[in-house]
């Protein structure tokens, strides 16, 4: 009745991080292969890592976990749209505007949740500073439209070298919640339910989640 996309990175010791922050690692505590009566893992690794959510206490002193984080911003109506990298390292309301007017007659009225696909982070595995983030007058347009969750198929909404992290402060601003590290190459524009559920670990910055779409029933 409905189709899923997983619109997540595979979750490995190989998959790109920031510069200074701490790649996915496993150790093997016990093994069923060497006899042990139980197989037994620990991981390490950041938050922010593959497909996440950002918490406010990520980029603001003051603002509250992860485990905070309403979990409605991240499960229900959401629409993709399709903002090529041609649009230059930043996506501006208008192109933003014009992808979500190019879905024509599918339209419905805009969701409070929206994911970009920019195309410009293609392998999850190698790191590239060259992604397309988001103005912080795109994130301040999109607030006024009344969308509260916004993901992108990057990892993060600002540039790779921003300093002041502006999209994250319009995010701040208006008490919206982000969703990184999608993996939308293969998902066609449109609306979808989303679900992506980040973990209740209390006090953290960010969380990894399993995101998928789900497609209307036919």
């Amino acid at each position: 009745m409905f189709e899923l996309f997983d619109i997540s990175p595979p979750l490995d010791s190989r998959l790109a991080v920031f510069p200074g922050d701490t790649s996915l690692s496993r150790e093997i505590l016990s093994d069923l292969d060497r006899g042990d009566v139980v197989t037994l893992s620990t991981l390490r690794s950041t938050v922010h890592l593959g497909a996440h959510v950002d918490a406010p206490s990520h980029y603001t002193s003051t603002g509250p976990g992860i485990e905070q984080t309403p979990l409605e911003r991240l499960l229900g109506p959401c629409r993709l749209v399709h903002v090529g990298a041609g649009t230059g390292r930043l996506i501006e309301p208008e192109p933003l505007a014009d992808a979500l007017d190019s879905l024509g007659s599918r339209r419905q009225p805009l969701p409070s949740r929206v994911l970009v696909r920019t195309g410009s982070f293609p392998d999850p595995r190698r790191w590239t500073e060259e992604f397309v983030a988001i103005s912080p007058e795109a994130i301040d347009w999109l607030a006024a439209a009344g969308v509260t969750t916004v993901g992108i198929d990057t990892p993060s909404v600002d540039p790779a070298d921003s300093k002041l992290l502006p999209a994250h402060a319009a995010v701040a601003r208006h008490g919206m919640t982000i969703l990184e590290g999608l993996r939308l190459d293969d998902v066609p524009a449109g609306d979808y339910e989303l679900i992506a559920l980040p973990l209740r670990l209390v006090g953290f910055d960010g969380s990894p989640v399993r995101a998928v779409l789900r497609s209307p029933a036919a």
